[in-house]
């Protein structure tokens, strides 16, 4: 099927069409003449989200190892969860730019420049759940606008997106729990009058 303009009604490519392309282009794989000038769009919003994936990887991990206080062991349980799936997500995303003829770049030195999340790295542990809480509303909003940009287009990114989307929603919900549920810190406690 060929993409038509923007308020245009799809028509069907012709079989005969169809055939054709498919015999002719047989080295490109699952590419095919109806991703047309999409796939360069879709190959650079897939490597600005393996690039947010991996940064915020790398920050869970981190977190989970300085992770120090009496409420620690629980949150720094998360963080390795959560670094996994992150890990999870940019695999995945690694192999889509492979399945649309890209190539996956895990440069570290261009990762925080394509990344949507920053890499901080907090220094309490609310301060850390608070910025991989920040990251993961970042990455929600971003999989939102790729996947409004995809709709009726390119189902099979848009639906490795939309999966990688719920996960990023639990992440933010149990962050946002970990972070309601730990006591005041010290200092929030002196500024709103009581003695820590």
């Amino acid at each position: 099927m060929s993409h038509p303009p923007n308020g245009a009604i799809a028509t069907p490519t012709p079989l005969e069409t169809l055939r054709r392309q498919a015999r002719d282009h047989l080295s490109d794989g699952a590419v095919t003449a109806g991703y047309g000038p999409l796939r360069l769009q879709v190959l650079a919003m897939l490597d600005a989200a393996l690039a947010t994936e991996l940064v915020c990887m790398l920050r869970y991990r981190r977190h989970h190892f300085m992770a120090r206080g009496a409420h620690s062991k629980a949150v720094a349980d998360e963080f390795l969860v959560h670094s996994a799936q992150e890990q999870r997500h940019a695999d995945w995303l690694a192999e889509r730019i492979t399945q649309l003829g890209g190539e996956p770049d895990f440069r570290p030195d261009s990762l925080l420049r394509r990344s949507h999340a920053q890499y901080v790295e907090g220094v309490t542990l609310a301060d850390m759940i608070r910025e991989d809480l920040v990251a993961e509303r970042i990455a929600i909003d971003s999989y939102s606008a790729a996947i409004t940009m995809l709709q009726g287009q390119d189902p099979t990114t848009r639906r490795l997106l939309e999966n990688i989307l719920a996960t990023e929603e639990e992440h933010a919900d149990e962050l946002a729990a970990l972070l309601h549920g730990l006591p005041a810190e010290p200092a929030v406690q002196a500024s709103m009058g009581r003695v820590a």
